[in-house]
């Protein structure tokens, strides 16, 4: 009888360890999506407006989100913005939002804390913006 009850014990375990595993796994997903589509956003509006904007309400308020994302695993909309200057021309650059963090400290499934995450989008941090001829140089 007690073979069968720890048994039980275990099976119920490894469920409760496979469980809390898919719903951080899940919550590292939308983590990724909000990233990327944040991220887009900023370089839209900065390609639109050649200005980079000032807060992420500019994204919202300029329709580039429809909302401030929740934050996965703060719960919270308290993304973390990087500011820096941007190139827009040869003859302009202005500073302003070029990037977002999580402002999680926990450590993902890749060992890598969530606020430390970089760009999800290829060649985001180092993009030069051509605005007169409209491409992009990396």
């Amino acid at each position: 009888m007690k073979r069968q009850v720890r048994f039980i014990f275990l099976i119920a375990f490894a469920c409760a360890l496979a469980s809390g595993c898919s719903a951080q796994r899940k919550r590292e997903a939308t983590l990724k999506q909000d990233l990327v589509t944040i991220r887009v956003a900023i370089d839209n509006y900065t390609i639109d407006k050649q200005r980079a904007p000032q807060s992420l309400q500019d994204l919202v308020n300029g329709h580039y989100l429809k909302e401030i994302p929740t934050d996965p695993f703060t719960r919270k909309k308290d993304w973390v913005p990087q500011f820096d200057s941007v190139v827009l021309s040869a003859e302009q650059s202005s500073t302003g939002m070029v990037d977002v963090h999580s402002a999680s400290s926990s450590v993902g499934s890749n060992g890598v804390a969530y606020n430390l995450v970089t760009s999800m989008c290829p060649g985001h941090s180092d993009m030069i913006w051509q605005m007169n001829e409209s491409i992009w140089l990396r």
